[in-house]
């Protein structure tokens, strides 16, 4: 039963907690993430490249910067271990020299949330909580009910009203009570709720993003873990990373910085953040040099990636920082090219994703156009949620099939009216 965890810092007042004194939010109420520092000298005694290499290739590969003392409470669904495509047809399209896919849809939900939620939800147990409380989208929560109801805990989920069927259907299939909440704007009406049940009851708190849930973010940072296995051992020149609370990019950077401790890289590649045009307080924040602990909330988030639509980067002070220490950038994308970008991954490299998860590889597109990134350099795109996620939104892309009688004739008329083929 060993923690390799030196200690938790509030990333707004600077305060110290220790793993045993079971941390989650800073005592001083200033929304603070407790940020978690991990002692490398001791993780390099027992972790190397040679010992990672024997080990099953998922999540819990890298326990020792995992944030869990006792492994019988590690809840796990598999979750990590996803593949990095090298997608040549979409590169040759995009006349990119290398461009690989960090393919985060064969999660056990479908989305990348399940490695948050399998450290977040291993941390209650280890904590002795009974019950999850969440705000989210729709994918953090599915995450959290499937690793909740795993490990044997209540879940209690507020969503926004937006959020597709598909997401709520998963939701209730695990057990959760599920609430869609009114109200979007300055301030996340979900948020709002979670904070609310979460002082009167002292259910755990289990978003995706820091202030709330620190914990996550340990999980989700293996993605890089793996790309850099899945490379050799070597970095790429960019990673392509969509962003609603700027969680995923955080952990991101963080990941390929443990690396780096560890002696395992030597250079962190370029990040970029992406965000769609319709919900951009994290781009906009960067692009005018916002102070990283007053980022203006968007006024009113409308977008087809509803993944994407945290009106407040929670996360956003560590993501400018990611992107300020790797010399990456921030950009924006219309709805209109998500919508491309879906039916590139799809009909070119066989991947099908949900909005926010194409966002990604919208973004490389612009940032091709706009020569911010060369074409002779090495790129990983993030895809981060299965096209499953968001059914409605799909259907309204995609339109339907034709019904046909079962002749020739219907056959090749359905054929030249709606595939405009003969």
């Amino acid at each position: 039963m060993v923690s390799y965890v030196k200690y938790l810092k509030c990333s707004r007042c600077g305060r110290v907690y220790y793993f045993d004194e079971k941390p989650i939010m800073c005592k001083g109420n200033d929304l603070g993430r407790l940020d978690i520092y991990y002692d490398y000298e001791k993780v390099k005694e027992v972790m190397s490249k040679s010992t990672i290499a024997k080990r099953p290739f998922y999540l819990w590969r890298y326990r020792e910067l995992m944030p869990i003392k006792d492994d019988r409470h590690i809840i796990s669904l598999g979750e990590g271990g996803t593949p990095l495509i090298k997608a040549s047809r979409l590169a040759e399209k995009l006349g990119l020299r290398k461009l690989y896919l960090k393919d985060e849809t064969r999660n056990p939900t479908g989305s990348f949330k399940d490695r948050g939620m399998s450290v977040a939800v291993s941390v209650a147990v280890e904590f002795g909580f009974k019950a999850t409380v969440t705000a989210s989208s729709g994918n953090a929560a599915a995450a959290l009910a499937a690793y909740s109801a795993r490990a044997g805990l209540e879940t209690y989920a507020f969503v926004l009203e937006t959020a597709s069927y598909g997401k709520i259907a998963q939701l209730l299939f695990y057990g959760a009570k599920v609430f869609r909440v009114r109200g979007l704007g300055r301030e996340d009406p979900t948020v709002k709720m979670m904070k609310l049940v979460m002082e009167k009851y002292g259910f755990y708190p289990s978003p995706s993003f820091g202030p709330f849930n620190p914990y996550q973010i340990e999980g989700v940072k293996s993605i890089s873990y793996e790309i850099v296995e899945q490379l050799e051992w070597t970095t790429p020149d960019w990673v392509i990373v969509p962003v609603g609370s700027a969680a995923l990019l955080t952990s991101v950077w963080k990941g390929f910085n443990d690396f780096r401790e560890l002696g395992f890289i030597s250079d962190i590649p370029k990040l970029a953040a992406i965000q769609s045009e319709g919900n951009a307080p994290f781009v906009r924040a960067f692009k005018e040099k916002q102070d990283p602990h007053s980022i203006k909330p968007w006024e009113k988030p409308n977008t087809i990636a509803t993944g994407l639509a945290d009106p407040y980067p929670w996360d956003g002070d560590a993501g400018l920082k990611a992107l300020y220490e790797t010399k990456g950038t921030a950009e924006t994308v219309s709805d209109e090219k998500i919508v491309e970008a879906m039916k590139l991954l799809a009909s070119l490299e066989g991947i099908f994703a949900e909005p926010s998860g194409a966002a990604g590889l919208a973004g490389l597109i612009r940032l091709l156009e706009d020569k911010v990134i060369d074409r002779d350099e090495t790129v990983v795109v993030l895809v981060t949620g299965h096209g499953l996620k968001d059914p409605d939104i799909v259907r309204k892309v995609s339109g339907d099939a034709p019904l046909i009688n079962p002749t020739l004739e219907d056959f090749e008329k359905a054929l030249k009216e709606y595939y405009n083929r003969k």
